[in-house]
Formats: structure tokens, C-alpha cells, sequence
């Protein structure tokens, strides 16, 4: 069973932490194992898609995370659809020295993630006007590029992808300076509801202050302000959940796997539409969320899916030898027994249809009742 400290830390005793790659900046050909190439799915959109990233620095916040008080500072990637890719390098999932770090905590072969091939054109051109919104957050000491391919699929469709580095609780942040910031949050705890607190409360702040960034932004990419919505996995999920407590600005939320740690939102419910796409059958903190939401509302489980078959590591965990380096009975409840490329095609398309109800104004009936052609997933609760 995932307990709670593996759905926080991400760890298992006789694995070391885990931690999940982040912070893509170097072309992803160089230094991959022998020439080997690790394509993650195409986007099923045949719609182009660009990708830029941002440093941004919130002035008017003290980071609650950091040793000594400065400003907060994020890096943020920009996920869009493109005009045209041509002539445009394809993005790199992350740099080496980030990779480096990653590749030993996990543990994965030297080489692997810089293996990984995204999609997404470095710098290509942004197609005109303003587009819906979707902020993706990552799992406890997680990355930014955690859930790529997701993020490559929704901007093939027409949206604005913010993936977020949580400074001080990803696993490591570079910076375009070259300083690479490393997670301070601990393994242990001896207040567990007070840590979450900070956690969450550090995230929503992130969540709020990319989200006016990019609404005020007057060049492209740009953002809708009108319709803004926001994706997370893990503690990423529970920080989604609390942003739409808090932010009005927010019509919608999807949690992937993510129990409600660290936020009121199990007790008070939400009046607005979210979804829960988990691999646990049932937690806690979602039967009461149960109880008290007031809006529309699901509760999906994709069978034989595990806690991280929910970011990219799926992709690369057996080339990288993380089958071999993992015991047989944490990977599999980890990282599930169904096929990547399955797992991926569900994640993508239920996130997907819930955004486009909810921010395009498109219903469908997947979203309403179970369905042959998706017969992993199990239809929990609904509401609404």
C-alpha cells in the first residue's frame, strides 16, 4: 500500500528517495547511453508545439523556503502551440548537471535522461491571440518537467502550459546564472500537518503570482485571463485543490494521484469543478472531500496504474535500469504494471477532456460514465 510518506516524499526504505528530473536547458541528444534515443509519445494533436523558459523573481514575497530571506525565485517552461517548428531545435528534457544529480538519486544509468527526446521546439513562434491557461505542478521534490508529455499534449490542443520549479522543494533548480538550487525539504518530520502547511501554502503562493505574470504578459504566448486552469501531481494535486480555495481567477483543477495534505479543502470542499484521477481505490482525505464539495466534481481510478505512472518516468525507467535497481514489489506499486503508452493515453485524455469542459465550454461523455473504449478507468464518484 503507497502510505502517506510515500505519497509525500516519494520514497521507499530499501530505495533511497526518490526523486523525479526537472529543468530542461541542453540539447538532449549529447550524452545519451551509445547514441540512444528515448522518444516520449508524440502529442496526438498534429498541431506544432514551442516551449521557452522563464526566470521570474516575485518582489513582493519573501521565500518561505529559503535559508536567509531573499525574493522568491521560480523558473517556469512555457509550453504552446507554435505557428511553425521549422528550423527550430527540438527542447531538451534537462541539462547535465541537473540530470547528473537525478540520475543518482533515482538511481538511473548515467545518460538516460539526456536520452530523452520531448517534442517541443525550442523558441519556435507562438500562435497569435490569447490562449486558456493550464499551470502544472509537480509532486514533492519533483520538477518542472515532470509531466512533459502531458504538458506537450495539452499545448497541442490550444493551451498555455506552465510547468513550475517549487524553488527549495524540487529535487534541483538551475538558474540561467548557473547556480543550481537544490531541495531543503526534509524526509522527516515531527509535525507533519505544520510542514504541509508551509508546502502548500509556498506552492499556491507560485501558483498565484506565474498565473498574474503570464495574464499580464503582452507578448506571446499570452494568456487568457478568462480562463485559467491548473493541473498537479502529487503535492502538486493537493496545492491545486488549495489554489482554487483561494483564487478565484481558477475555474478548474486536476489532481493526479495526489492525496489533500496540507490544505483545508478535505473539510470545506470546493465550489468549483475538480477532477481526481488517482491509482489509489480511495484515501482519506478524498472520502472527505466526498462529503463537502459543493461543485461539480470526479473521482476516477485508472487501474493497475501506480503513484509516478503519473509523470514521464515510465518512459525511461527500463532503459534507465530502474527495474533492475528498484525491488520488484516498490516498482510495480510505484510505477504500475500497465504500458506506458496506455497509462500516458488515459492521463492525457480524461485531463484533457475535464480542461476543455471547463475552459473551451466542450462536454463529453467520457467525462459522465464509463466507457468501452477506456476500460481501466473506474468511475469512483461523481457529482455534477
Amino acid at each position: 500500500m503507497v502510505t502517506r510518506r510515500s505519497l509525500l516524499v516519494l520514497a521507499g526504505s530499501s530505495a533511497g528517495a526518490v526523486v523525479l528530473p526537472s529543468a530542461p536547458a541542453r540539447a538532449a541528444g549529447h550524452g545519451g547511453q551509445g547514441g540512444q534515443v528515448i522518444d516520449l509519445p508524440a502529442p496526438t494533436s498534429r498541431r506544432p508545439v514551442g516551449t521557452i523558459d522563464l526566470h521570474l523573481v516575485d518582489h513582493d514575497r519573501d521565500d518561505p523556503l529559503a535559508p536567509d530571506r531573499r525574493p522568491r525565485e521560480l523558473m517556469v517552461q512555457l509550453w504552446y502551440p507554435a505557428l511553425t517548428t521549422t528550423g527550430f531545435r527540438r527542447a531538451p528534457y534537462t541539462t547535465g548537471r541537473v540530470a547528473a544529480a537525478l540520475e543518482t538519486g533515482l538511481p538511473l544509468k548515467a545518460g538516460t535522461l539526456g536520452a530523452v527526446r520531448p517534442h517541443a521546439r525550442t523558441g519556435a513562434p507562438a500562435v497569435p491571440g490569447a490562449l486558456p491557461l493550464v499551470l502544472v505542478g509537480h509532486g514533492r521534490k519533483g520538477g518542472r518537467s515532470n509531466c512533459t508529455a502531458l504538458a506537450e499534449d495539452l499545448a497541442s490542443y490550444g493551451y498555455l502550459v506552465a510547468g513550475i520549479d517549487h524553488t527549495y522543494d524540487a529535487a534541483v533548480v538551475e538558474f540561467p546564472d548557473g547556480r543550481a538550487v537544490h531541495s531543503v525539504l526534509p524526509e522527516e518530520s515531527d509535525d507533519w500537518d505544520r510542514q504541509e502547511r508551509l508546502e502548500i501554502a509556498a506552492r499556491v503562493g507560485d501558483l498565484r503570482f506565474v498565473a498574474t505574470t503570464l495574464t499580464r504578459r503582452r507578448r506571446s504566448p499570452r494568456a487568457d485571463p478568462r480562463r485559467i486552469g491548473v493541473v498537479g501531481h502529487s503535492m502538486g494535486g493537493a496545492a491545486a485543490a488549495e489554489l482554487l480555495r483561494v483564487d478565484e481567477r481558477f475555474a478548474v483543477g486536476v489532481d493526479l494521484d495526489g492525496a489533500l495534505f496540507g490544505s483545508s479543502v478535505a473539510d470545506l470542499g470546493l465550489d468549483r469543478p475538480y477532477l481526481l484521477l488517482t491509482a489509489l481505490e480511495d484515501h482519506d482525505t478524498w472520502r472527505r472531500w466526498r462529503e463537502h464539495q459543493r461543485g461539480w466534481g470526479r473521482q476516477l481510478r485508472a487501474r493497475d496504474t501506480g503513484h509516478l505512472t503519473y509523470t514521464d518516468l515510465p518512459h525511461f525507467a527500463v532503459p534507465g535500469g530502474l527495474a533492475e535497481a528498484w525491488p520488484p514489489d516498490l516498482y510495480a506499486e510505484l510505477l504500475g504494471t500497465l504500458d506506458p503508452a496506455r497509462s500516458t493515453e488515459l492521463i492525457r485524455t480524461y485531463t484533457r477532456l475535464c480542461l476543455d469542459r471547463f475552459l473551451k465550454g466542450r462536454p463529453s461523455p467520457l467525462l459522465n460514465a464509463p466507457s468501452p473504449r477506456y476500460p481501466e478507468i473506474d468511475f469512483r464518484w461523481t457529482r455534477g
